[in-house]
């Protein structure tokens, strides 16, 4: 997976596109990433005992496919490359060329 945690994104899709933000979480499995500040769903929580009902909003994981990495150098939405140096891969921008 191309996007790894605590990269800067920014959403290309869906009901948050063009927010900026940073991923927190990465689920490579279900290639999926949790961004802060993204995709907040709100549910109702049912009295339990003493606790009074209340509504929770927390963050959902989203495709990884919508996020696009923001280049560091020009603060852009670039691709991620990886090139070989001293025997280490290394991930790049693709627009800058910069290491990331």
């Amino acid at each position: 997976m191309k996007i790894h945690s605590n990269d800067t994104v920014i959403v290309v899709a869906g009901k948050d596109k063009g927010k900026k933000a940073k991923v927190t979480k990465v689920f490579p499995g279900k290639n999926q990433v949790l961004v802060e500040g993204v995709n907040i769903v709100t549910r109702h929580m049912k009295k339990q005992g003493a606790t009074p009902g209340q509504k929770v909003s927390f963050e959902k994981p989203i495709d990884a496919s919508n996020v696009m990495l923001l280049d560091p150098k020009t603060n852009t939405p670039t691709r991620v490359g990886y090139t070989f140096k001293n025997g280490k891969k290394q991930r790049i921008a693709k627009k800058s060329g910069t290491v990331l």
